[in-house]
């Protein structure tokens, strides 16, 4: 059960960082143009939103579950 909660854990924080990168990314000269231009990020700015967030969401879950789990 440790383990899960590790990788949780692991999940959690390695999708936050991607969300960090995401937004910092995202407040880049070049990336400020394109979206003016395009309407859209760049791709590794959508790809670190997307990533960060699925993690992040994973990690979560895993974390609610895992704790749920145990009490029964």
């Amino acid at each position: 059960m440790a383990g899960n909660r590790v990788l949780a854990l692991v999940l959690l924080v390695v999708g936050l960082i991607l969300l960090f990168f995401a937004y910092q990314s995202s407040q880049s000269l070049g990336d400020q143009v394109t979206e003016a231009v395009t309407g859209r990020f760049t791709d590794s700015t959508t790809w670190f939103l997307i990533i960060g967030a699925a993690s992040t969401v994973a990690g979560i879950g895993m974390l609610i579950f895992s704790g749920s789990s145990r009490r029964h």
